[in-house]
């Protein structure tokens, strides 16, 4: 059977960073191995229930999730999972262990689903490799519009997306370019390439770039995490201006996924942990924290904040490939803050 370009290009992806998590587990920084200086543990838990974790499975065998989005509105708190290797959204509630197929993958060209974030009614997708972004209604998964970059023959990577200040803005890992759409006045307005980072602080290197994003001060700055290089950057959206933030001399190694609540960062790292990270100075500086690992992650891309907790996605990209097989079920995991 033939594979496609884009799961070569995955399994690729996903040999490199299981060779790396192989050698952070090695020295003692996996979640499953022992726990680095000043890092805290959960212990597996209960399906849909137990005070060091809760587990919530999604149906399927190669579903291989990769981005998370919580609806606070209601009595219940649901939230969405995307699917990489199809596009498929799943929907759950933190009331239960099971989640179901909300909109189907494939559906308006969305092959491939990764970031998320809800905004009111609305559930912003990045499309990963086809260059696409999806805006989905909350209520039934229909599509309400599609963004698209039109990549043609250049290579591209829309991995994350946050909305503030009347925008919703997009990583590209593969472009040095972060994308906006206006969501003023109840409606999207086409994508723009916003902001060029040739030149910047932020310098493209092979491999993942640009991932994880998240807004504060209602979307007047943006904070990115590069993936290759475990640093992170700071975004001015008056200016422009583009400052890498300063940790110290430390890194957010294999960063992915970034969770906002207030002055605290937190990192999630494919290696298998979450690292806090306290800003300062608006948002210029940054002190790494506690660092939270469990043996529940398996290959954690990124999470949402539900309280106290985070809602961590297992994608498992290190069984992604020919020959490799995943632990089913695929799930999605409720743990203590670092």
């Amino acid at each position: 059977m033939t594979r496609s370009p884009r799961w070569f290009l995955l399994a690729v992806v996903a040999a490199v960073l299981s060779l790396t998590v192989g050698v952070v587990a090695s020295s003692g920084k996996s979640g499953r191995g022992a726990d680095p200086a000043g890092a805290t543990s959960d212990g597996a838990g209960g399906h849909g229930g137990g005070h060091k974790g809760t587990v919530f499975t999604i149906p399927g065998a190669a579903v291989f999730p990769e981005g998370i989005a919580l609806d606070k509105r209601g009595s219940g708190k649901t939230f969405f999972v995307s699917s990489k290797s199809d596009g498929t959204i799943f929907k759950g509630t933190t009331k239960s262990s099971a989640m179901t197929p909300f909109a189907a993958g494939g559906a308006d060209g969305r092959t491939s689903a990764t970031g998320m974030t809800v905004d009111h009614d609305r559930l912003f997708v990045s499309g990963a490799d086809t260059g696409k972004m999806f805006v989905l209604s909350t209520t039934d998964g229909h599509t309400l519009k599609v963004l698209d970059t039109a990549p043609g023959a250049t290579p591209t990577f829309i991995n994350d997306v946050t909305v503030g200040g009347g925008f919703a803005y997009f990583t590209d890992s593969v472009r040095p370019i972060v994308w906006r759409a206006s969501t003023s006045g109840g409606t999207v307005g086409d994508v723009q390439p916003w902001l060029d980072l040739t030149g910047t602080p932020f310098v493209y290197q092979a491999g993942f770039n640009a991932n994880g994003i998240v807004n504060y001060e209602h979307g007047r700055i943006l904070v990115i995490v590069q993936t290759n290089t475990g640093k992170l950057f700071r975004v001015d959206t008056a200016t422009k201006a583009v400052t890498e933030i300063d940790l110290g001399g430390k890194s957010v190694a294999q960063g992915d996924g970034l969770v906002a609540h207030g002055s605290h960062l937190y990192v999630v790292q494919n290696s298998g942990q979450i690292t806090e990270v306290k800003l300062r100075h608006g948002q210029r500086t940054g002190r790494v924290g506690n660092v939270r690992t469990s043996s529940l992650f398996a290959f954690p891309t990124t999470a949402v904040r539900d309280g106290s907790r985070l809602l961590v996605v297992n994608s498992q990209f290190d069984k992604l490939g020919p020959g490799l097989s995943p632990v089913l079920p695929f799930t999605v995991v409720s743990v203590k803050k670092p």
